[in-house]
């Protein structure tokens, strides 16, 4: 690697999401790169030319590995979706004006589905000009569900505070002892079209405790 590297953060931050960034620098800066910029709240930062310099800011391996504990967003997020190529391209000449700016070399983007979208458009949009910098997408979303991944970070730990919560759940039930006419409690998880979330909710079964009666998963139908 000869030139730079800029890395922005997008969507919901999660438990993991500083951890992806932390591997992006370090892997960056042991592949050579001169730079490493962060995107202050994401591409939309980005189109205002605020950015910092990482070097800066993660000096010492202490620094990386408490990176990969601080929880949130460490560089800030937003929930920007860049408009289709041929609706504004200006807005596109705009960002690859600053990347040549910056001598970026590889252009990466730590989030979900709309981040992997942004990716995917810069990235056509550099192929249409010839561009050389390299557009890639670092996996990150609670839902699980991004194309062609193994699994997505962030999820894992969502997964494990699903269980958590269904297991107290169903312990504060019994604990209130309606014996006699029984209590129904419905749990509403989050996780678009997926139902990897949901399914996490198995997770509170155990020695002590029976798990959800229940669980309906969005890919199958139910009644």
């Amino acid at each position: 690697m000869k030139g730079n590297v800029i890395v922005g953060q997008s969507g919901g931050p999660t438990a993991a999401i500083n951890s992806s960034l932390a591997g992006v620098y370090r892997t960056a800066k042991d592949r050579g790169a001169k730079k490493v910029y962060g995107m202050l709240y994401g591409i939309q930062g980005l189109i205002q030319e605020r950015y910092v310099d990482l070097s800066e800011h993660i000096t010492t391996e202490l620094d990386a590995e408490l990176l990969k504990r601080t929880p949130a967003a460490y560089l800030g997020s937003c929930r920007y979706k860049l408009p289709e190529i041929h609706e504004d391209t200006e807005m596109y000449d705009r960002i690859f004006e600053i990347l040549c700016k910056l001598e970026i070399e590889a252009f990466i983007y730590i989030g979900g589905n709309d981040s992997m979208d942004t990716i995917k458009k810069l990235s056509d949009y550099a192929i249409v000009k010839g561009h050389s910098c390299r557009f890639i997408g670092c996996p990150k979303t609670i839902d699980n569900d991004l194309a062609l991944t193994d699994h997505t970070p962030g999820y894992g730990s969502a997964a494990k505070y699903i269980g958590t919560s269904v297991k107290e759940i169903i312990r504060d039930s019994l604990s209130q002892g309606y014996t006699s006419k029984g209590q129904v409690t419905i749990v509403e998880i989050m996780g678009r079209n997926a139902g990897w979330l949901t399914g996490a909710a198995a997770l509170a079964k155990g020695e002590d405790c029976a798990g959800p009666d229940l669980i309906y998963l969005p890919e199958l139908p139910f009644d």
